[in-house]
């Protein structure tokens, strides 16, 4: 990460650093014989990220958000799982070294990971690619053609054959975020429950079972700082699973901004909006040429992908609206979720 990306940890969000320090070297983890210095990554909106640096090498923490969580959600154990064995045949996946389930150490599961550096683009175009005219270009096909890859890896071959249940993916992913919908909403929003009749009545059969990230978008990869084409390490797999490969390209298609999206929902973007990036129908060209499936029903996936955006900010405005998370971040997402619905609405009806 670059140093932007790093903080003092936050009050609400600290620990017993002397408890962790302690369990780290009865693991007899490498480097941890001497001093720790603990950061916080304050880019991520759910999972609690950490540095450890020590005097010859840094590791990275994971853990879940404060608060009490869906069934299912932020699953730490299932991370690690993955990071410990898909860095084999895709070594975008950082590796996992260890996953601590006693909640006497930090109060949560958590589990502990490579660190990489490089630049992670959010909402502006960081300033080490500004005087790159094809930066936007060559992250966006990078992160395209990265996807594509990653659809390829065979989990049986790295040990996550027994990761999910492929069969009826699709059918409870809608099934399943509408369920954590109604556990999280507030206020009554119609677009959500015309939006489950839509994608209920719209369900496509899958074409083959593949490794699916759950949460693939630009701000959860690692660009090299030197080459924006050059993708270093791709983050957040507390979701990945067997299923539709189709359902990530979708999630990515949710993320992506273009210019002549509408205002409101441009002023939520988590990336740059600036027109020299290719547009979401490019980016799906981009997808079926590398991976050679059928994207003729990528508009479900697309909706699909906005229906659960609309859901993950309801989650987490839900607990600040709690009082379990006091960052202000989250304040307005009850409000971004109402008009991510609507847009859901929107594209199912275009």
């Amino acid at each position: 990460m670059t140093a932007a990306d790093i903080i003092d940890v936050r009050p609400d969000e600290s620990f017993d650093e002397t408890r962790l320090l302690e369990w780290l070297r009865a693991q007899d983890l490498p480097g941890t014989g001497t001093e720790m210095r603990v950061r916080q990554f304050g880019g991520g909106k759910a999972n609690l990220t950490y540095l450890l640096s020590f005097a010859e090498i840094n590791y990275v923490l994971r853990r879940p958000p404060l608060g009490q969580l869906p069934k299912g959600a932020h699953d730490m154990a299932r991370e690690h799982r993955v990071l410990s064995h898909l860095y084999q045949a895709f070594p975008k996946a950082p590796r996992a070294w260890l996953f601590c389930d006693d909640h006497d150490v930090l109060g949560a599961d958590f589990f502990i990971m490579e660190y990489h550096q490089g630049v992670v683009v959010r909402e502006s175009m960081p300033e080490v690619f500004a005087s790159i005219e094809d930066a936007p270009q060559a992250m966006s096909f990078a992160l395209v053609d990265a996807l594509a890859d990653l659809h390829q890896v065979d989990p049986d071959a790295v040990g996550l054959s027994e990761l999910g249940r492929a069969e009826g993916f699709i059918e409870r992913q809608v099934g399943g975020w509408y369920k954590r919908w109604q556990a999280a909403q507030l206020d009554p929003v119609p677009e959500m429950d015309h939006l489950i009749s839509w994608l209920e009545q719209h369900l496509p059969v899958s074409q083959r079972v593949s490794l699916v990230h759950n949460d693939y978008k630009l701000d959860n990869v690692m660009l090299s700082s030197t080459d924006p084409g050059d993708i270093v390490a791709i983050f957040d797999w507390d979701m990945c699973t067997l299923g539709d490969p189709l359902s990530d390209l979708g999630a990515l298609l949710t993320y992506w901004i273009q210019p002549d999206d509408p205002k409101a929902f441009q002023a939520m973007a988590m990336m740059p909006v600036d027109s020299r990036f290719p547009t979401r129908a490019q980016l799906v060209a981009r997808y079926a040429e590398r991976s050679g499936l059928d994207v003729s029903a990528v508009d479900f996936y697309h909706v699909l992908g906005l229906f659960r955006l609309a859901v993950i900010l309801q989650q987490i405005f839900i607990r600040f609206h709690r009082g379990q998370t006091k960052d202000q971040r989250f304040a307005s997402y009850g409000e971004l979720a109402k008009l991510v619905a609507s847009q859901a609405w929107a594209t199912a009806n275009t």
